[in-house]
C-alpha cells in the first residue's frame, strides 16, 4: 500500500480537487489543498506533510517558487512542482529550491504516482543517509 502525506498547492478548485481524488485513489493521505503560496506555508507548518505537491503560478504575494523555498528551508519538506509552466527562466529559478520533482500539466495517475514515489523514496534515503544527497547540498 503507497503511504505519504501530501499538501496539494493549486489556486484552480477543480483542478485542485481533481489531483486530491487521484492521491486518495492512489492511497496517499491529502493533509490539506492551499490556492496561496502564504496559505502553502502555513498548512504546512500546521498539517506536517510528507511532501508538498506545487503549482507555480498561485493567488496572493509569494508564487509557488517562492513559497516552495521558505517550505523546504523551515520545514525540510521535499517539493514536487505540478505545473503548465516550463519556460527557461521558470526552470532555472525551480532549480535553485532543490526540487523532488517537476511535472508539466497535462498530467495523469501515472506520472503523479511515478513522480511522487521517487520523491518519497529520495528524500528518505537521504535523510537516512545525508552524504548521498543529489542537491549538491550537505
Amino acid at each position: 500500500m503507497t503511504e505519504g502525506r501530501i499538501l496539494i498547492v493549486e489556486d484552480e478548485h477543480i483542478v485542485a480537487m481533481g489531483i486530491k481524488r487521484m492521491l486518495k485513489g492512489l492511497g496517499y493521505t491529502v493533509t490539506g489543498v492551499a490556492s496561496s503560496g502564504e496559505d502553502a506555508i502555513s498548512k504546512a507548518e500546521s498539517t506536517f506533510p510528507d511532501l508538498v505537491l506545487m503549482d507555480i503560478m498561485l493567488k496572493g504575494e509569494l508564487d509557488g517558487v517562492e513559497a516552495a523555498k521558505e517550505i523546504k528551508e523551515r520545514f525540510d519538506v521535499p517539493v514536487v512542482y505540478l505545473t503548465a509552466y516550463s519556460d527557461s527562466n521558470i526552470l532555472e529559478r525551480v532549480k535553485k529550491t532543490g526540487p523532488f520533482g517537476y511535472i508539466v500539466k497535462p498530467f495523469d495517475e501515472k506520472d503523479l504516482h511515478s513522480n511522487i514515489e521517487i520523491a518519497l523514496h529520495r528524500y528518505r534515503k537521504e535523510k537516512e543517509n545525508p552524504e548521498e544527497r543529489t542537491d549538491g547540498e550537505s
